[in-house]
């Protein structure tokens, strides 16, 4: 069987280096995979002091990790930060990172068209990183699939590609760090080059300058939160009075022993919840995974607009723009569709809920070509804050 390459080049029309199918079969959760020149000529989409600026936001999730060389001690901190502190930082070993970009930044959001070749519920958010020279998180692994794309500067990683690697954890930092780590692989990334790596392969990045490195993260719940989550889900729709029951109930040989009869009664009582159908597992899953991970609900406007007031405004030119942090997606029930967003659900054609699932604005021949529950729906993520109404510009 012939080996395959762990380094490739790509290029403007195949940044992967290969077709997506051809990654997805090869690749995808299965090896890692350096692409040089990914994005050839690639220019960051912001800056270190746009992003040392979004660390000082209340909203934003965002942390420091500073390495201490001497005694080879971690220190995490966690914003927001204040403005003035970060002049005062030292000239190497600290990395700033900051959870969620594509959220507040249209730019850093757009990078996220390169990604279509993914289910987009299956991406979880844009991550950025600054370090310092020598900035590093030290060498871990992580539980989901990563791109890590060089924006400025450049990094060094290292990375351990065999199946028997080591990860047992260090007890002494609060970062979960390798307690041994030993590369196989060593690369020098520059902007525009491209690192993919699949759950739980050992890495480390030290900035060999100061750089910026973009995440793109995929989400990936543990068995334990989907598990927990179902569950909540099918208990809320059983009745109070749908209980264990045991009309077939004899006298026991030990009153105090939970025989084989009475578990075979609680399995018929949880009988249909461990496999629910096809349908009602499609509408727990679409909620959930259109949920927002990192923060609350998205706020509803104070006074928002009527829906008859939206259409006029589309209609002299104006735009609808979903939410940054709104999640939607889609499946199909029957021969219509169900729109998943951010755990609310409504169902509508097919057509519809494609094109509400993808369109990140609307306008009024948008709207038009939306069938009438979902426009109904449209109205209701209105009136939730799920879009925002651009009002049209003004004619001089």
């Amino acid at each position: 069987m012939k080996k395959l390459p762990i380094e490739v080049e790509g290029s403007a029309k195949q940044p992967l280096g290969m077709p997506a199918e051809r990654f997805l079969r090869d690749y995808w959760q299965k090896r890692p995979l350096l692409i040089r020149k990914a994005f050839p000529g690639f220019v960051s989409p912001i800056t270190p002091e746009d992003l040392a600026g979004l660390a000082c936001e209340e909203a934003a999730l965002s942390r420091i990790v500073v390495h201490h060389r001497r005694g080879d001690r971690w220190e995490l901190r966690y914003g927001p930060f204040e403005e003035a502190m970060f002049p005062a930082m030292p000239h190497r070993d600290w990395t700033l990172l900051v959870q969620d970009v594509d959220k507040w930044d249209m730019d850093v959001r757009a990078l996220l068209e390169d990604f279509r070749f993914l289910p987009a519920w299956r991406v979880d958010d844009i991550m950025i990183s600054f370090a310092a020279p020598g900035g590093s998180v030290g060498a871990h692994v992580d539980q989901y699939d990563v791109f890590l794309l060089q924006a400025h500067g450049h990094r060094r990683w290292q990375i351990d590609s065999r199946p028997g690697a080591p990860r047992d954890f260090r007890p002494d930092v609060e970062l979960k760090l390798l307690r041994e780590f030993e590369p196989d692989h060593d690369w020098v990334l520059a902007p525009g080059d491209m690192l993919y790596l699949p759950p739980d392969v050992p890495h480390h990045g030290v900035a060999e300058d100061a750089c910026l490195t973009i995440s793109v993260g995929m989400r990936a719940p543990s068995r334990a939160e989907l598990l927990a989550d179902l569950a909540e889900h099918l208990a809320a729709g059983l009745a109070d009075e749908d209980r264990y029951a045991d009309p077939d109930l004899a006298p026991p040989a030990d009153p105090f022993e939970i025989d084989a009869a009475a578990l075979a009664r609680v399995r018929a009582a949880l009988a249909g919840l461990a496999s629910p159908d096809e349908a009602v597992l499609a509408d727990w899953f679409g909620r959930f995974i259109t949920r927002y991970r990192s923060a609350g609900e998205i706020l509803p406007p104070r006074r928002p607009p009527t829906f008859d007031k939206v259409l006029d405004s589309l209609d002299r030119g104006g735009q609808l723009l979903r939410h940054p942090q709104a999640r939607q997606a889609w499946t199909r029930v029957g021969r219509r569709a169900r729109l998943f967003a951010n755990g609310l659900g409504f169902d509508m054609g097919v057509a519809s809920a494609r094109r509400l699932a993808a369109a990140g604005a609307l306008d009024a021949a948008a709207v038009a070509t939306l069938d009438r529950e979902a426009r109904l729906a449209l109205a209701s993520l209105v009136a939730r804050g799920h879009y925002v109404l651009r009002q049209p510009s003004r004619r001089r």
